[in-house]
């Protein structure tokens, strides 16, 4: 699971610079057409939106990824390492289920009659188009939630790497 987790993440990593290349292209250009020419881009801040969601769900689950997100351990750091690494097991769980929660709602959803009529305002474009980075960065995300966990049950206690690094940029930031 682990390497289909890491070959998800290659992906995410190149889409993620597509994307924010595409972004930064498509709102550049169109501050140039709309000071310099005086004609600008009705497309421009649109897509520029449906990028900015897609970029905000790929880097959700790349954080997941990397255990980047902030998290409380406050209690959990004080309590024995076997218990620390059941605990996280079943926080894991508790993701997993809300993550199958919002995608068989997400995947309910797209495919309703209602969503397969709808257009976006300026390009058109069908909105199924657009929703659908719901439930492909919720795929992604849970891809690699399950594997965190089975690292978690294989490796016998919790990764102390990502939790080293939050308390390292703690000092750095109250030091500055």
């Amino acid at each position: 699971m682990n390497y289909v987790s890491n070959v998800v993440a290659s992906f995410e990593k190149k889409l993620a610079i597509i994307l924010m290349f595409a972004m930064a292209v498509i709102v550049a250009a169109a501050v140039v057409f709309r000071y310099v020419f005086n004609a600008p881009l009705f497309w421009a801040g649109e897509v520029s939106i449906f990028l900015l969601i897609f970029i905000t769900f790929i880097g959700g689950s790349l954080g997941l990824k990397y255990k980047s997100q902030a998290s409380m351990t406050l209690v959990t750091g004080y309590l024995p390492e076997k218990i620390q690494k059941w605990v996280a097991v079943l926080a894991h769980i508790f993701m997993l289920a809300f993550m199958a929660i919002l995608l068989f709602y997400c995947f309910n959803w797209i495919t309703s009659s209602s969503v397969s009529i709808q257009r976006s305002s300026a390009i058109l474009l069908p909105m199924w188009i657009p929703y659908s980075i719901l439930p492909i960065g919720l795929l992604f995300a849970t891809i690699h939630l399950i594997s965190n966990m089975i690292d978690i049950l294989k490796n016998h206690h919790i990764d102390r790497v990502a939790v080293t690094n939050l308390h390292a940029a703690a000092k750095e930031g109250d030091e500055g």
